[in-house]
């Protein structure tokens, strides 16, 4: 049953081209699972545009995707039925944007999301859409402008702001794929 808060994009701009990778492809034989995909985002960068065609296609392959509602992101904090659709998940993709990193939201996910790597074995692949792997390690640029308005917030030595940098660092890491066509 899905999830009425989970939401499609807009569509209607979706191009035959888009395909999944085959690791989603295998993800979605696999029904042991809520969704086959979650998809880790930061609304105002992409949600009509990018996210739209990889829902669809996504989609149009039978591959299940939560994707959360704006109405979800009251709080700074993730809810219960977000932390669930991660770990019901089998792969998770974060959309790494240049606004990405100034939700504290989006932290809380991307921390969730690498903890379940660790301790469930989730599959995650990042996007880098409009922003290079290095800034989004190191940080750098419009990261570094975030983690420093983060750690004013909530102190330079804060655990929180150290594990939020952990897992971008770890998540940046990672093989992904570079849509960096600033």
């Amino acid at each position: 049953m899905r999830d009425k808060a989970a939401t499609r994009p807009d569509t209607k701009h979706f191009e035959e081209s888009h395909q999944p990778s085959s690791a989603l492809k295998a993800a979605s034989l696999n029904l042991e699972r809520n969704y086959h995909v979650f998809l880790s985002f930061r609304g105002t960068d992409i949600r009509n545009n990018f996210l739209g065609h990889l829902y669809a296609a996504l989609d149009q392959k039978g591959i299940y995707t939560y994707v959360d509602s704006e109405e979800l992101r009251k709080d700074e904090r993730i809810t219960p039925a977000l932390i669930k659709a991660i770990e019901d998940s089998r792969i998770a993709i974060i959309i790494f944007s240049e606004d990405y990193a100034s939700s504290s939201w989006c932290l809380e996910e991307v921390e969730k999301i690498m903890e379940c790597k660790e301790q469930r074995g989730l599959t995650v692949f990042p996007v880098f859409y409009k922003v290079e792997p290095k800034e989004v390690r190191t940080p750098r640029g419009s990261y570094r402008e975030a983690m420093v308005k983060h750690e004013n917030k909530f102190g330079r030595d804060s655990e929180k702001v150290k594990r939020w940098k952990k897992a971008l660092y770890d998540a940046g890491s990672l093989s992904g794929w570079d849509l960096n066509d600033k």
